[in-house]
C-alpha cells in the first residue's frame, strides 16, 4: 500500500484547495433596449424589456 513519504506542507495543501473554494463570476451584459448592465437571459430591472418586447412596466 502507498505510504507518503512526507507531509503535506500547509501553502501546498491550501494552494490545492483554493481553487474549488473560488466563486464563478457574473456576467454582465449591456441592455440593447436602455444601454443599463443587465445579466443575461433576464428581465431588464431598468427597462422592463426582454428579447425586444416589454415584458413588465417599470415605474420611474
Amino acid at each position: 500500500m502507498a505510504v507518503p513519504k512526507r507531509r503535506t506542507g500547509k501553502a501546498r495543501k491550501n494552494k490545492r484547495r483554493a481553487s474549488s473554494y473560488t466563486l464563478p463570476r457574473v456576467s454582465v451584459m449591456k441592455c440593447p433596449e436602455c444601454g443599463e448592465p443587465k445579466r443575461p437571459h433576464r428581465v431588464c430591472p431598468h427597462c422592463g424589456y426582454y428579447n425586444k418586447r416589454e415584458v413588465i412596466t417599470v415605474e420611474q
